[in-house]
């Protein structure tokens, strides 16, 4: 017991992830509150390794069985008695072990969408750092939310501001809370400013090199693109109940501002703080109290001033085919979803420029209709195979020239 409060039992999904490390960076903090019963990734071994002999989880999850083989000898060996599985199946177990009570959602891409929606499905609360859930499966998914009493906390800075700046009620009504709009902060990326003709030879490395962030190289890429906030306003969308023509996205190159709601009496209230993930981690393991994250205070008068401009979608396609695809509904979010992860991929293995991701998205897009809403696991997953399977044909195109 802490304070009275029951210790939370957590399952981490994407533990050896910038996410995942910045969580147990605040379990750590506050040991008293909080037990690791399953840390899951992909394949970081050493990584996970470490981190089972400090929090001694029940359970550790890897990709595949060497790895896993690999983990288990070793934890052996150092006299720990995590037991080690591997593979898809696995996450969902330890998604829906019955002593979890939070589960940190926060695998990229589509690969963390069946274990988070086995979270919901347990009537977990979920820590949604994985944006793909809400863009791939967004009514589904939340459906399966509220039939089953999950409860859903978001992670991304954004949502997470907006969280925290919307009414404490706040029930999926704007209009009866008063909002007239939600503002999306975006650094911009590393290229912010750029043209096209500079954009067209840009490397993974520099497109990496986020000026804020500390982040993996898949978001790291859809920060550059902009197909970040793109998914962001889609994910939005779906969190708050309010519509693409509300949700709108600005320039803000210093990151200090998160996100802000805008209130028809002419309010406009903000979340800011110091770009650290740990922030909303803390305040979503621990909501509504608050605890120490372990980040420096703001100090306003350092930061001096504050920048704001509208975004050049010339020179960020992908947020424009973000809005398209949350207009056609249907399919249309999963479509882009995985047709961008192919592109992203097919760009840091230098297959195809920079400039080239928006192309094969659209290019997708314009080639699956959006058709109807998605209502089971099944239907978004078989929907995601079949525009990762375009998407590469397109890339493979585009390589071979």
């Amino acid at each position: 017991m802490a304070g009275g409060k029951a210790v939370q039992q957590l399952t981490i999904l994407g533990s050896t992830g910038s996410i995942g490390a910045n969580t147990l960076d605040v379990v750590r903090r506050h040991r008293q509150g909080y037990r690791v019963v399953a840390l899951c990734a992909h394949r970081q071994v050493d990584q996970l390794f470490a981190q089972c002999i400090e929090f001694q989880p029940r359970y550790a999850v890897l990709g595949d069985a060497a790895l896993a083989a690999d983990l288990g000898r070793r934890l052996s060996a150092a006299g720990c008695a995590t037991e080690v599985e591997h593979g898809p199946d696995a996450l969902v177990r330890m998604a829906r072990l019955p002593e979890v009570d939070t589960v940190m959602a926060a695998i990229v891409g589509a690969a963390g969408l069946p274990a988070t929606l086995a979270a919901a499905e347990a009537g977990k609360k979920i820590l949604l750092a994985n944006k793909e859930a809400l863009v791939m499966a967004g009514a589904f998914f939340l459906r399966t939310v509220r039939e089953n009493g999950a409860v859903l906390l978001p992670i991304d800075s954004e949502h997470n501001a907006i969280f925290q700046s919307l009414p404490v009620d706040y029930a999926g009504d704007p209009v009866a809370s008063g909002v007239r709009a939600l503002l999306l902060t975006a650094s911009g990326g590393p290229f912010r400013g750029m043209g096209a003709a500079e954009l067209a030879s840009v490397s993974p490395e520099q497109a990496c090199a986020h000026p804020n962030w500390v982040m993996g190289r898949k978001i790291s890429v859809d920060s550059a693109t902009m197909m970040n906030k793109g998914l962001e306003v889609i994910e939005a969308h779906w969190l708050f109940n309010v519509p693409a023509d509300r949700i709108q996205v600005i320039i803000h190159p210093q990151s200090v501002i998160h996100s802000l709601v805008q209130y028809v009496d002419g309010s406009v209230i903000a979340e800011l703080g110091n770009p650290d993930m740990r922030t909303p981690i803390a305040h979503a393991l621990a909501y509504p109290q608050r605890i120490a994250a372990g980040v420096e205070a703001l100090d306003l008068c350092q930061v001096a001033s504050l920048q704001f401009e509208q975004p050049d979608l010339a020179c960020y396609p992908c947020l424009t085919l973000a809005y398209r695809a949350l207009g056609e509904g249907g399919r249309a979010p999963t479509t882009l979803n995985a047709a961008n992860e192919v592109a992203v991929q097919a760009f840091l293995e230098r297959r195809i420029a920079f400039t080239e991701i928006p192309r094969v998205i659209g290019e997708v897009m314009d080639r699956m209709p959006a058709g109807d809403e998605l209502n089971s696991l099944a239907e978004v997953l078989a929907a995601d195979q079949e525009a990762r399977l375009m998407a590469e044909d397109a890339v493979a195109h585009r390589f071979s020239r």
